[in-house]
């Protein structure tokens, strides 16, 4: 059993969490309509690669840290790419309205400048959008200097000189990335919030016990440290922010779903606070190193 700083032992569970080598589009249709607690999730990116067709193997050979391809992440830009998200994302978005509990709330990562795609999939699908978290990081500058092209081109020299003085060092639009949007919705409720919970034990925070800051109530920024082990997963996110999300959004031994399971961070998570888990993974080796992380919590 894996241990970390906060806890030395899991709390008990109802069922063995399970990550399903499968589309969720696919497999979520199994599952019964309001019977899901929360839905927290890290879906494609949609950039050059990391879209619904997301395979390990070709973006290892593609993709280094900060870099798609040959260039910077960053710079892979495409209006295309929001739309192409939000397409992606829509119908999925109404199957999750359908699975889950009313007043149950869905936390959807997202990179930043796709957000707003996401959210308007959320809302059309019915949710309520209630806020907007963020993930606070450090992270690391990747914009870039335009001075090597300038250098590189077959512009006569004197030319180049002019450019570069007129230039004068500045970089590509990309400030140093510090967070990562969290896209915080909510099934409609039924009746008042003391109903909902009642019947259905959702729609309500607890925030008496917080994992993150500790000594403060619950805020809309959570800083957390980037995870060094990333079990092979490019976006792999820490097991401290998703248990610390999981305890304030959702009440012990609920079924927590994470369609876009990765490496298996959010059914870690689970296991630690005592939730029920089922999650999706499309990438069959993927899907082995998620199962591999559970099983070796059991």
């Amino acid at each position: 059993m894996q241990n970390t700083l906060w806890d030395t032992h899991l709390t008990e569970i109802e069922t063995e969490p399970m990550i399903e080598n499968v589309d969720c589009r696919l497999g979520m249709t199994g599952l019964s309509s309001n019977s899901v607690s929360l839905i927290l999730t890290d879906p494609p990116y949609f950039i050059d690669g990391m879209g619904s067709d997301w395979n390990t193997t070709k973006l290892r050979r593609r993709v280094k840290p900060g870099v798609v391809g040959a260039l910077p992440a960053g710079m892979k830009f495409s209006p295309q790419q929001a739309k192409d998200l939000e397409n992606f994302l829509s119908p999925i978005a109404q199957e999750w309205m359908r699975i889950i509990r009313p007043g149950a709330f869905c936390l959807v990562f997202s990179q930043n400048r796709l957000a707003h795609r996401s959210t308007i999939a959320l809302e059309n699908a019915g949710f309520e959008i209630r806020d907007t978290l963020l993930w606070k990081y450090e992270g690391q500058a990747k914009a870039f200097t335009q001075d090597h092209f300038v250098r590189k081109s077959s512009l006569p020299e004197d030319e180049k000189k002019r450019l570069i003085t007129k230039l004068g060092g500045r970089k590509t639009p990309q400030l140093k990335p510090q967070g990562e949007t969290i896209i915080l919705a909510q099934a409609p409720r039924e009746g008042t919030f003391v109903e909902n919970w009642d019947k259905w034990e959702t729609g309500l925070i607890d925030v008496s016990d917080p994992l993150v800051d500790t000594a403060k109530f619950p805020g809309t920024v959570i800083p957390v440290p980037k995870t060094k082990e990333r079990y092979g997963h490019m976006t792999a996110k820490p097991v401290i922010l998703l248990r610390h999300l999981i305890r304030i959004f959702c009440a012990p031994k609920a079924l927590v779903l994470d369609p876009f399971s990765g490496s298996g961070s959010t059914g870690v998570a689970c296991l630690y606070e005592g939730r029920n888990f089922l999650g999706y993974e499309i990438e069959t080796e993927m899907a082995k190193v998620a199962n591999r992380r559970l099983k070796e919590m059991l």
